[in-house]
């Protein structure tokens, strides 16, 4: 194996094929489109390796040495926000590509592969990781914030995403308005929002 030379803007590929000769096609074409690049010659390398929650793109032969391609695949869809995948075959295989595809696969090419089409592939795997990884990034944030709410400050949130006015609020709690106010006012700042359809919104989208 050899390392990438660490992230550049356009994307961090994985290339796991033993074929040489194709692992060095790739990596050129690759490299001289601006991607880091790291090859490996079979699954094992590839699932053993720390940085692979780094990889953005993971360019994968069907036909590996020591197991199948659509394995490798169920064990990177395992990991939380893997990488994408685009798979690559020497033989036609309809069964299997239906397959990688309804499990996500970016693309399922034949070798040998046109490069427009190989890099249009890794460039939509690039940005559907990247994509999903900033939701997750963004949902985890929500989720702090929603964490650094005291008791009492969760409690009227829940009273205020119900679309209850501070009268009714404090009612409900068995307090006076004026100490459901400064609650509201603390939670909405913890929470980073200044509307109560905002903090709906990021609510939702915390779930």
């Amino acid at each position: 194996m050899q390392d990438g030379a660490g992230q550049e803007k356009a994307g961090t590929v994985f290339i796991v094929d033993d074929d040489e000769r194709v692992v060095h096609s790739l990596q050129r074409l690759l490299k001289l489109s601006g991607y880091a690049v790291t090859p490996f010659a079979d699954a094992r390398s590839l699932l053993g390796c720390a940085e692979l929650p780094a990889a953005e793109c993971v360019v994968l032969d069907l036909g590996l040495p020591d197991t199948d391609g659509l394995c490798v695949q169920e064990t990177l869809l395992a990991m939380d926000t893997g990488p994408s995948i685009v798979f690559l075959t020497g033989r036609a295989d309809v069964p299997s590509s239906v397959r990688a595809m309804k499990a996500g696969a970016v693309d399922f090419l034949l070798k040998p592969v046109e490069e427009k089409a190989l890099l249009m592939a890794i460039e939509a795997g690039v940005q559907r990781t990247r994509g999903e990884r900033e939701a997750d990034r963004q949902k985890a944030s929500v989720q702090t914030r929603l964490q650094s709410l005291t008791v009492r400050e969760e409690e009227v949130l829940q009273h205020v995403v119900a679309g209850r006015l501070n009268k009714q609020i404090a009612g409900d709690l068995g307090t006076v308005e004026k100490t459901i106010k400064v609650h509201r006012a603390r939670m909405m700042a913890k929470m980073g929002v200044r509307t109560v359809a905002d903090l709906v919104r990021l609510v939702e989208y915390g779930r």
